[in-house]
């Protein structure tokens, strides 16, 4: 909508020729235009939201898809000291891949959609400085940068958002939330991004009054306890621990990664890693995977030190019997 809007003004009326093509799903009223996703993100399960996802192909297989393009995410290797001028390449690899995407693809590109972490895809990261490069090409080519924060948001990588990790020079153009915030929404700072007529942005649930309360609610006790910076705090003792784990069983704990407690690792083979939740669940920790081989954490804002403990003891439990 805004893409269009630009085009065609704002503040000026619908044609009669979009009003009566958008019936038939045709152009002018119902564009050809793209969002641009990367590899092995995930965006979620609605209908626009599935084009974007390029990871778990069951939740996409039998279901119609926009044919949007979709650009490379950094593959870093790790420990990322040992590194640094592989992954430099990487990165620059991926970037350059992605404005050439952006250049080239045969419609014009509305948005780009990034997760900070890729969760779902395997726990990817990228430094800040690829974000910043994504953010300064989507400038130079007058694309949004949407960033999802679904799983990222609300304190889990020790900042409130994990792109305030990324030091960025402009703002993203939006923002989207759910998870730990318990009501989905986005935010933005533009407000050409507010469509200007009502029903454009509308369905039965928008703007629920009880969840903007326990929004608000929990957004307070987090910043009265300080529990993202408790986070933070936590995530340094968790990242030491489980390298100190890595030493002694260097096969189940390799590619130690995260931000605060947003934390995982990859284990030998899919199967170790299969093994390994299933003793955890069974030992009364209760982890999940992703990607094809990881192992991720995704603790409460409350997990602290003696928490960490008590995980680590099970650990070292599961894996030595």
């Amino acid at each position: 909508m805004h893409h269009q809007g630009k085009l065609r003004g704002h503040d000026k009326p619908f044609s009669k020729e979009e009003l009566e093509s958008t019936m038939r799903n045709q152009s002018p009223g119902s564009p050809d235009l793209a969002i641009l996703s990367f590899d092995t993100s995930f965006h979620g399960r609605t209908f626009g939201a599935l084009s974007c996802t390029r990871s778990k192909a069951i939740h996409k297989i039998d279901i119609p898809a926009f044919n949007w393009p979709r650009a490379p995410f950094p593959q870093l290797k790790y420990p990322l000291e040992d590194n640094v001028e592989a992954n430099k390449a990487e990165e620059a690899r991926c970037l350059y891949e992605f404005e050439n995407v952006l250049k080239t693809w045969h419609t014009p590109i509305a948005a780009i959609i990034v997760e900070p972490i890729q969760a779902e895809g395997g726990d990817n990261h990228a430094s800040a400085e690829f974000f910043r490069g994504v953010r300064e090409i989507t400038k130079r080519h007058d694309v949004l940068m949407i960033v999802d924060e679904v799983q990222t948001g609300v304190g889990a990588t020790g900042k409130f958002w994990a792109h305030e990790h990324w030091d960025l020079p402009t703002p993203p153009d939006m923002v989207t939330f759910s998870k730990k915030a318990q009501t989905a929404g986005y935010y933005f700072g533009n407000p050409e991004l507010r469509p200007r007529l009502p029903f454009r942005q509308f369905n039965t649930w928008c703007g629920d009054p009880s969840k903007l309360v326990l929004a608000k609610k929990i957004y307070q006790e987090i910043a009265d306890k300080n529990l993202v910076q408790r986070t933070a705090e936590t995530g340094n003792y968790l990242m030491s621990e489980l390298h100190k784990l890595s030493e002694k069983y260097p096969t189940q704990f390799q590619n130690i990664r995260g931000q605060g407690t947003f934390v995982a690792w990859d284990a030998a083979t899919p199967a170790d890693r299969d093994s390994f939740l299933v003793k955890m669940r069974q030992n009364g920790v209760n982890m999940g995977g992703c990607g094809t081989q990881t192992a991720r954490l995704r603790p409460m804002l409350v997990f602290e030190k003696p928490h960490v403990d008590t995980m680590v003891d099970v650990i070292k439990k599961v894996i030595d019997n």
